[in-house]
C-alpha cells in the first residue's frame, strides 16, 4: 500500500502561510527569513528559527552586496519535465495522496514549493514506457493528410494529470519538445537517429500545429515549443538529428509560417534545446534573419560546455530569450555532491547568465529509475521517487529553493559575484528580495548581506544552500 511520506518538520510553516507572510516590514532594524538545505540532509528546505537582522553594524566579514536598482531579466518560472513516466506514476497514487502531492508541488504556500513551469514531450520521450508518435503508421505507409493523428496515442496519463494541475495553478506555463518525428517522416524510417525527410518538412510542421490545437481542445495551452530535443544526439530512443541549417530552414519556411497561419503566433518558438558546448548552433539559426523573425529565443542543457555560453549568446542577441530546459540527476550520484553542482551551475549559474526559466529533468521515477524506453536513459533519478513510499530527491530541493519564493514576474537584480559564495538575487512582484547563496566548502561560512548600506550577518554550514527573503520596501 502506498504511503505518502510528509516532509513537514515540527517548526515548519503553518499550512495557511503564503509567500507574502514570509517576510517582515522594512524598518530601522529589519529582518530576513532563511531556509536551508544541507548536503548531509539534516536540513531540507528547513525554515531557520532565528531571523537575521539588518543593522548599521560594520565587520570584517566577506560581503554579498544586493542592489535592487540594477535589474536584469524577468523570471518566467522554475520546474521540471512532466514525462510520460512521471505522469503515470503520479496518476496511480490514491486520490487523496495525489491531490496532496499536486498541491505541494504547484502551490507556494504552506509546505508547497510552487512549481511554475513544466516541460512536456511531443510524442514519446526516452522516459516514456514505450516509443510512439501521434501518427504512427505500419511500415511502408505514410499519412501526409494526418488523418490518423491521435493525441491520446501514448502517455495517456499526461493530459488528465495536467488538467488536475491546471485546476490548482491555472497560470502554470508549459513548454513542449519533440524527441522525434513519426518514423515515416524520417530518412531512416526508425526511432533512433535519422533526419527529417525534406519532403516531410511541411507535414511535420502541420503535425506540430495539430498537437498544439489538440492540446487546446483539451483545455491545455502550450506556451512555447522547441522543434527538436537535443538535435545533435543520435543515440537516444527516440531521437532525430537536425543540423542548424536544417532547423533554420524548417523554422523559416515551414513551422514559423504554419503557426501564424493557424492563429498560433502566440506560441513562442525556441531553437536548439541542447548543450552549452555548441553555442555555434543557435547562433547560426539566429544569424538567419528569416528564421529569427519567428523565434523567441534558445533553450539549453548542461551535459557539455559551460553555463557562461548563455551570456555569450545574450551579448550577441539580447532580444532573444534564454531558457534552461533540462538537467538530469544520475543514479550514481550522491545527494550532497549533486546539490552543490546543480545549485551552483543550474540554478545560480543559468539565472546569472540570463536564463528566464530553470527546469530540472524528470519529475518522478520509480525506485529502479523506470519507466524508460528500451534504448532510453536508464539511470535518471526523479525529483520524486514513487514506490511504497514517496521520497523527495535532490532536484526537488534545488528547484524548491527558487520556485517557492521567486514567483513568475520576478526580476533578477544585482548581487556581487563572489568566489566564496556563488549567489543570485531577485526582486519579486510583491516587493521582496530573494537571495540564494551557496557554501560549497568544508567549513562553515560567515558573511554579511549588504542592502541599502545595512548589513545582516549570515552563517552557512558547510556544503549548504540557503534562500534569504526580506521585504525591500
Amino acid at each position: 500500500m502506498y504511503k505518502l511520506k510528509l516532509r513537514r518538520q515540527e517548526d515548519s510553516l503553518p499550512e495557511q502561510t503564503s509567500p507574502d507572510d514570509l517576510v517582515f516590514p522594512l524598518s530601522e532594524d529589519f529582518s530576513v527569513a532563511a531556509w536551508l538545505t544541507s548536503a548531509d540532509q539534516t536540513c531540507l528546505l528547513h525554515r531557520q528559527t532565528d531571523n537575521l537582522r539588518f543593522a548599521d553594524n560594520t565587520n570584517d566579514l566577506p560581503v554579498i552586496k544586493v542592489d535592487a536598482g540594477q535589474k536584469y531579466q524577468v523570471i518566467e518560472g522554475f520546474g521540471f519535465s512532466l514525462t510520460g513516466g512521471s505522469a503515470m506514476l503520479i496518476s496511480r497514487l490514491p486520490d487523496a495522496d495525489r491531490s496532496a502531492l499536486l498541491r505541494e508541488l504547484f502551490l507556494p504556500d504552506g509546505d508547497g514549493i510552487g512549481v511554475s513551469f513544466l516541460r512536456l514531450s511531443i510524442g514519446a520521450s526516452d522516459l516514456s514506457e514505450r516509443c510512439f508518435s501521434y501518427d504512427d503508421r505500419p511500415d511502408g505507409q505514410s499519412d501526409f493528410e494526418l488523418a490518423h493523428f491521435d493525441i491520446e496515442a501514448g502517455d495517456v496519463e499526461v493530459i488528465p494529470l495536467l488538467r488536475e494541475i491546471l485546476v490548482i495553478n491555472p497560470e502554470i506555463k508549459i513548454i513542449a519538445t519533440a524527441w522525434s518525428a513519426p518514423t515515416w517522416m524520417k530518412t531512416n524510417q526508425g526511432l533512433v537517429g535519422g533526419k527529417l525527410r525534406p519532403d516531410c518538412y511541411a507535414v511535420y510542421a502541420a503535425y506540430l500545429v495539430r498537437y498544439l490545437q489538440a492540446m487546446r481542445e483539451k483545455g491545455i495551452i502550450i506556451h512555447s515549443i522547441t522543434p527538436q530535443n537535443e538535435p545533435l544526439n543520435q543515440k537516444n530512443e527516440p531521437s532525430m538529428i537536425m543540423e542548424a541549417s536544417e532547423q533554420a530552414e524548417f523554422i523559416k519556411n515551414h513551422l514559423g509560417p504554419a503557426l501564424w497561419e493557424a492563429g498560433l503566433a502566440d506560441v513562442e518558438l525556441f531553437c536548439w534545446d541542447h548543450n552549452c558546448d555548441v553555442k555555434e548552433y543557435p547562433l547560426a539559426v539566429f544569424a538567419d534573419a528569416d528564421a529569427r523573425r519567428y523565434l523567441s529565443g534558445s533553450a539549453w542543457h548542461l551535459y557539455g560546455g559551460d553555463i557562461s555560453a548563455l551570456s555569450e549568446v545574450h551579448q550577441l542577441y539580447p532580444e532573444m530569450k534564454l531558457y534552461f530546459t533540462e538537467q538530469w540527476v544520475g543514479s550514481d550520484g550522491q545527494f550532497g555532491g549533486d546539490l552543490m553542482w546543480h545549485v551552483k551551475n543550474v540554478l545560480i549559474g543559468s539565472t546569472r547568465n540570463w536564463s528566464r526559466v530553470v527546469l530540472e529533468w524528470n519529475l518522478a521515477s520509480d525506485p529502479f529509475c523506470c519507466p524508460h524506453t528500451p534504448g532510453g536513459e536508464a539511470r535518471c533519478v526523479g525529483a520524486l521517487t514513487i514506490g511504497e513510499e514517496l521520497a523527495r530527491n535532490v532536484a526537488y530541493y534545488v528547484i524548491a529553493h527558487a520556485a517557492k519564493f521567486v514567483r513568475p514576474g520576478s526580476v533578477r537584480i544585482y548581487s556581487d559575484e563572489q568566489n566564496f559564495s556563488p549567489n543570485v538575487a531577485f526582486l519579486t512582484p510583491e516587493g521582496c528580495i530573494v537571495l540564494i547563496a551557496l557554501n560549497g566548502g568544508a567549513e562553515s561560512l560567515s558573511f554579511a548581506i549588504r542592502f541599502r548600506g545595512k548589513n545582516a550577518v549570515a552563517t552557512l554550514p558547510p556544503s549548504a544552500v540557503a534562500t534569504y527573503v526580506w521585504r525591500a520596501a
